[in-house]
């Protein structure tokens, strides 16, 4: 079974997303196991601190050090060291950028461990001495590593054997060509606001397959 786990400082916004459709059936047929990690449980104090202002100063917050440290040796147990394949991601802009192929390679892990960060980020520390790899999922902020470790995760589980079903040979050509299905033919106003008879490539409807195949290589370019 591979485990992801999200630590985080909001379980309940992955929650919802780990109990629908492909995941929560992944999860329940055991080819994987998804865990949001709540980081307050892992801080000391009264009040459980897990951010205080940054040195030299400027806005915002930045999460301690401590609290995700011991998140993250709680969840490399001691009888998996050494047996075990696990990666530790850090979700940061200054990371590599998340492909399809990033997704392959991250699939032949065994346990991956997302530090979500908020606020104004993540004590500089854990980058450099915790965190196996940076990682994100485009050049633009928001507000917590959360979406885009759900993004990871369900990018990774496809390539899980079993996840897709009998889908599995076609994932890899998703997007790659134009798709249409039934009415062969309706009418619509298109873009412009001009009413037209939209028609399904007659192609498609020929149940010649080279021919179909052909046709999705060239409209896939």
């Amino acid at each position: 079974m591979k485990k992801f786990d999200i630590i985080t400082l909001f379980p309940d916004s992955v929650s919802s997303y780990l109990e629908s459709s492909l995941m929560a059936r992944a999860m329940k047929q055991k080819l994987l196991k998804v865990r949001a990690v709540n980081l307050r449980e892992f801080a000391e104090g009264k009040h459980k601190t897990t951010d205080l202002p940054a040195y030299g100063g400027g806005p915002g917050m930045v999460l301690k050090p401590e609290p995700i440290w011991k998140a993250v040796e709680h969840l490399i147990r001691k009888k998996e060291k050494g047996k075990r394949k696990t990666r530790v991601i850090l979700f940061s802009l200054r990371g590599k950028q998340f492909t399809q192929k990033e997704a392959k390679r991250l699939a032949k892990y065994d346990h991956l461990i997302f530090v979500c960060g908020r606020y104004e980020g993540v004590d500089e520390r854990v980058a450099k001495h915790l965190a196996d790899e940076e990682i994100k999922i485009g050049g633009y902020v928001l507000s917590g590593g959360e979406l885009p470790a759900l993004v990871v995760i369900e990018a990774v589980a496809r390539n899980i054997k079993g996840f897709l079903g009998k889908s599995e040979s076609l994932e890899d050509a998703r997007g790659s060509h134009p798709a249409y299905t039934r009415p062969p033919t309706f009418k619509a106003k298109d873009k412009r606001g001009k009413m037209k008879e939209l028609k399904v490539p007659k192609v498609l409807l020929s149940g010649n397959h080279a021919e179909i195949e052909k046709w999705r290589k060239g409209a896939g370019k």
